[in-house]
């Protein structure tokens, strides 16, 4: 590729980012299915813009991909492996192991030979890690007993890559001439020549060998080179490494792919992790997205326009496949109904190392170049499809199903009815109870964390276990008698569904709601909230008072300035949720709100120095009339 078509390249990856996902994001599609839609637009078999067979998407996809395994890699302690052990081990083996039987049977049924069937049931149980955990996050659902079981599914997705490329060339011995694959690919390696077996022992090596390195070696060059105390130079040195150990997996006819995750693996408990994570992680999201385009580009229209049924059956039969497993090994670990749709709805598709897999079974001639060609299109259009089923799940399923088993665990029976209702006992809650527990003030307190509940009862208070969103627990819990009800719980979408079934049910409570940020107190305020108190403002303030009395300002000054500041910024909250849908308005509103704020501020000091000059300042008076201390 020449300078001038690879930025051109550049270019077009980028203007259909910058284009695409704001505009996904806007319609509640998620960044991710914009990245798809924005590499359809420009990809070979729409636009045209890149890549006239898809070599040039590929290349910004391989890249995008060793660099993503990396941070993967990186972010595996294994701490947190075994901690999360039953679950990963449990569900996630067992996910695998029955979606790659199932999908290994029809495959053989349809006619294929069971080394195609096996490959095709391995690469097919893997889901999206990106996706799935992007969108888990932004609807709040990461703590849930779903998302925390999607988590170690998916964790242990990852983990199983590395033996699944292990065993795709060995499935390629015996197929037909008995040629693993391209001749022309076998002679760029160095274990062209060797026999099936010894092929298994060299891959087996040349992990070992960076596993057992990366404990003896890289520690030791990291920390001569973090004495150079240049930081570009560490992330040189980071990058080589990775390139590095690609580079040699590439030899040994593994994907560079799987040396970058190792290599991650290896740094996952160096002191130096975190360093490292935050010289790459800038590249993170912008490399995800490039390979999301590049995905979305290799989508083959042309194959899928000439039969388009036959990949609609495929698609409907993955996802129906995947969510059947999901669901029947969520119902055996005793999962409630609707964590177990939770968890089914999530998995339901495959995964971004699909791609990477399908990639190195077809280079390795272990599935045809017609198979593989059709099952990317198919795994490609689930990712697609999983905003969608994520929405299905939410709008119409759990509605209607999802409120028959909340939780394993029942709710507690409320055998107590207060003026005031918590729901949330956290590090916010907490103080807020305690404070009106000390006032003799009662209060009945809801809280969805059973480990949590447990904890405050062995500290003597009383802390009742359930859903606090649930009609029927805060009846239980004497809503329609109450007068106040607090909001204090961790996720802003489950504080959103609570205002609304309070409004409805109980108009007569006055609530009282935590906000993370404004644009979550906007949309709690747009709810009908008019008490809303954002959780990082007042430590905020305080730490701005003591830098000033640091700096030399004295305390009554901080002290005036920051309640300025607060009677300022709350006149301006509502001010600026009146134009929150008027961007160009609520920038204008915005910046004149600022410069106001300062303009008074610097009213207040001018009129104190004018007070001192004179004589009256606090300080004297208190002097001179015989007044208390400052406080």
């Amino acid at each position: 590729m020449h300078g001038g078509d690879f930025f051109f390249q550049a270019f077009v990856y980028l203007a259909a980012a910058v284009i695409s996902v704001p505009i996904a994001k806007r319609l509640g599609l998620g960044s991710v299915l914009g990245y798809l839609i924005a590499g359809v637009a420009i990809g070979p078999f729409a636009l045209g813009l890149v890549g006239e067979e898809g070599q040039d998407v590929m290349q910004f996809a391989e890249f995008g991909v060793v660099m993503m395994l990396f941070l993967v890699g990186l972010e595996l302690q294994p701490r947190l492996v075994w901690r999360l052990r039953g679950p990963i081990l449990g569900l996630g083996g067992l996910q695998v192991t029955a979606t790659a039987v199932a999908a290994a049977a029809i495959a053989m049924f349809a006619g294929f030979d069971w080394r195609i069937g096996v490959a095709v049931g391995l690469i097919l149980a893997m889901s999206s890690t990106a996706i799935v955990l992007q969108t888990l996050q932004e609807k709040g659902l990461m703590r849930t007993e779903g998302g925390q079981n999607a988590f170690s599914v998916l964790l242990f997705q990852d983990l199983a890559v590395i033996p699944i490329l292990a065993v795709l060339p060995l499935l390629a011995v015996a197929t037909g001439d008995g040629h693993a694959g391209d001749s022309s690919h076998e002679t760029a390696t160095w274990i062209g020549g060797l026999p099936g077996w010894g092929r298994g022992l060299a891959v087996l090596g040349a992990v070992l060998a960076i596993v057992v390195g990366g404990r003896f070696l890289m520690r030791p060059v990291f920390r001569f080179i973090a004495q150079v105390r240049l930081r570009e130079v560490f992330t040189a040195a980071a990058l080589l490494l990775v390139i590095g150990i690609a580079l040699l997996m590439t030899q040994v006819g593994l994907s560079p792919a799987l040396g970058t995750f190792v290599a991650g693996v290896v740094l996952a408990e160096s002191e130096y992790r975190h360093e490292l994570e935050g010289d790459i992680e800038p590249f993170k999201g912008l490399l995800l997205g490039l390979f999301f385009i590049a995905v979305g580009a290799s989508i083959d229209f042309r194959l899928i326009g000439a039969d388009p049924g036959r990949i609609a059956a495929l698609v409907f039969g993955l996802v129906a496949l995947k969510f059947a497993v999901l669901f029947a090994l969520g119902r055996a670990f005793g999962m409630g109904l609707d964590q177990n749709l939770l968890l089914a709805f999530a998995l339901a598709q495959g995964g971004e190392f699909a791609f990477v897999l399908f990639s190195f079974a077809s280079q390795n001639g272990v599935l045809p170049a017609d198979v593989t060609a059709s099952l990317v299109a198919v795994v490609a259009l689930s990712m697609a499809l999983t905003p969608v089923l994520m929405l299905v799940n939410e709008r119409l399923v759990q509605p209607r199903y999802g409120t028959r088993e909340s939780t394993r665990r029942p709710a507690d029976a409320v055998d107590e009815r207060h003026r005031v209702i918590i729901a949330g006992f956290g590090r916010f809650g907490n103080t807020i109870g305690r404070l009106l527990r000390a006032n003799g003030v009662g209060t009945t307190v809801l809280d969805f964390d059973s480990d949590r509940v447990e904890l405050l009862r062995r500290l003597g208070l009383q802390v009742f276990y359930g859903d606090a969103t649930r009609l029927d627990l805060l009846r239980a819990a004497g809503a329609e008698e109450a007068e106040l009800l607090i909001l204090a719980l961790d996720e802003a979408e489950e504080m959103r569904k609570l205002v609304e079934t309070a409004r409805k049910h109980f108009p007569h409570l006055t609530i009282l709601a935590r906000a993370f940020d404004r644009p979550d107190a906007f949309d709690l305020m747009e709810a009908g909230v008019q008490r809303v108190y954002r959780d990082t403002l007042d430590t905020a303030l305080r730490v701005g008072v003591d830098a000033l009395r640091l700096l030399g300002h004295r305390a009554h000054q901080a002290t005036r300035a920051a309640a300025r500041f607060r009677r300022h910024d709350e006149d301006a909250l509502r001010e600026l949720m009146a134009a929150r849908h008027d961007r160009a308005g609520f920038v204008n509103l915005a910046r004149q709100s600022i410069r106001d704020l300062e303009d008074a501020i610097q009213a207040d000091l001018a009129d104190e120095r004018e007070d001192r000059d004179l004589g009256w300042d606090a300080e004297s008076l208190r002097r001179d009339f015989g007044g208390g201390p400052e406080r």
